[in-house]
């Protein structure tokens, strides 16, 4: 689907409709028009592509969110030799009028638009209706996820601060110019997260149906409890976070690559529903985000403005084949060190998917879950299921306490390098963000200590929002 906005304003929260009603949305070939009902089951299904299709664009996990993700932690950096994206979160001088959080913040919930239109559809129940649906609550679940991570205080800091405005009603964007909705708290998005995902593991089939067959271009009834484990990771609910990752490992019928398998894992475009890939939004030649895409923002053939922090690839061995997933030198801007995960941007038959989770975040989950609540020994099988594949000649931890915990965030940093979660372990810990500082010659302007309780670690609600909507407040800060 291609979506154009013309002058895209976010007024109303939701379905990003200006003051000014400058709002146009193309409607997509394998989409339902906004203001059309959707009367049957095929509907429904080209409803549910659009929302897929309005989840890819580089404006949101397509690049945003996966760069923000890193950058504003301490995986990467932008290249002093730039195109002028990202230079405000290289430093820490995000503003209400900045590009970046408006992306994420309007076509979020224009995925949410969708989301609640394919939920509220009245058909007759059917398997495929409830696939459908359930791939429509978790989007929902998903994308809430990252708007409450990005502009709220982590639940684990105050679960009663400011979130974002919760809108589950189907509407359209006639309507949705009176809506004017305040923030929900922090905790209230985490309740109506966990609730949506929860009514997807309720009503999917666990085979998925003929339409949508268990896929990881599709969501599926284990993909909610994946991304359960995660939104229950960030509140703090261990207990529960090792309960949902427990039943994908017992039950979603994934595993992790071979041992001496992730180069070529990497390499694959998509689909990788064969190995450890829970889902992905898939991407092809006549499908995809060009030149403004995460494979560009890396490869040096590309963009290549996104550089890989010297401290991050010190933490591998030489024997962790994580390591042979960063390049040592650029082309184009000499001895620095490149992200290679998404290596099919000049790829003429295929594109990279953009993996949203993976079955070893879920091991990860399940490792710090454990270790969290006191069960030390299934901890340390989780976390060596992943670090041991990784690296075949490393004997495995055997650390306890503090110890393993710090362990299992170093294996989380090492193994989701480059997918947009370190930032939201920092945060969700409370923990202040180290930035290296490699001098003007390599990075861009840049800074190198975001301590705790900084109001820039969250960001701001975009100042579109504001002007249309008397009922929103700013983050402190702003």
């Amino acid at each position: 689907m291609k979506k154009q906005y013309i002058h895209l304003i976010v007024a109303a929260t939701i379905f990003i409709a200006s003051c000014k009603k400058e709002f146009l949305v193309q409607a997509p070939p394998t989409g339902v028009p906004v203001a059309s009902a959707i009367e049957t089951e095929n509907d429904l299904a080209d409803a549910v592509n659009g929302m897929y299709n309005a989840m890819y664009p580089s404006t949101l996990f397509g690049r945003d969110i996966p760069v923000l993700g890193d950058l504003l932690a301490d995986n990467i950096y932008i290249s002093s030799n730039n195109s002028g994206r990202y230079l405000s979160e290289n430093n820490y001088t995000v503003s209400p009028i900045s590009t970046e959080p408006f992306n994420i913040y309007s076509q979020g919930y224009y995925v949410i638009l969708q989301a609640n239109r394919i939920i509220a559809a009245p058909l007759t129940s059917s398997s495929n209706v409830s696939q459908l649906k359930g791939e429509a609550y978790i989007s929902r679940a998903l994308v809430y996820l990252e708007l409450v991570n990005f502009f709220g205080t982590p639940y684990t800091v105050d679960p009663t601060a400011l979130g974002v405005p919760l809108i589950t009603a189907a509407t359209n964007p006639n309507t949705a110019l009176t809506t004017k909705p305040s923030r929900a708290t922090v905790s209230e998005i985490y309740t109506k997260i966990i609730s949506d995902l929860d009514s997807a593991y309720a009503i999917m089939p666990a085979a998925g149906t003929t339409l949508h067959p268990v896929n990881s271009e599709y969501l599926s009834k284990y993909a909610a409890k994946a991304i359960e484990s995660r939104v229950y990771l960030y509140k703090g609910d261990y207990a529960s976070a090792s309960a949902a990752a427990l039943l994908v490992v017992q039950n979603g019928g994934y595993s992790l690559v071979t041992p001496g398998g992730l180069v070529s894992y990497w390499d694959n475009p998509g689909p990788t529903s064969a190995s450890e890939t829970i889902f992905e939004l898939a991407l092809t030649t006549a499908n995809n985000n060009g030149f403004d895409g995460l494979d560009s923002f890396y490869d040096q053939n590309g963009y290549g403005d996104a550089l890989v922090t010297p401290d991050l690839y010190n933490l591998y061995s030489s024997t962790d084949q994580r390591q042979a997933l960063i390049l040592t030198s650029s082309p184009v801007r000499g001895n620095v060190l490149v992200g290679n995960k998404y290596t099919n941007y000049s790829n003429p038959a295929d594109k990279d998917d953009i993996k949203i989770i993976r079955y070893a975040e879920v091991l990860l989950t399940l490792a710090e879950s454990d270790a969290r609540t006191g069960d030390t020994p299934d901890a340390l099988t989780y976390l060596n299921m992943v670090a041991q594949n990784r690296d075949p000649v490393f004997a495995g931890y055997a650390s306890t306490g503090a110890q393993l915990l710090t362990d299992i965030l170093n294996e989380r940093r090492k193994e989701l390098a480059f997918e947009g979660l370190r930032f939201f372990d920092l945060t969700r810990l409370n923990l202040p963000i180290v930035r290296p500082q490699l001098g003007p010659s390599i990075s861009a302007p840049s800074i190198g200590l975001i301590p705790v309780g900084d109001t820039r670690r969250i960001l701001p609600i975009p100042q579109a929002e504001i002007d249309a909507n008397p009922n929103m407040k700013q983050n402190p800060g702003y």
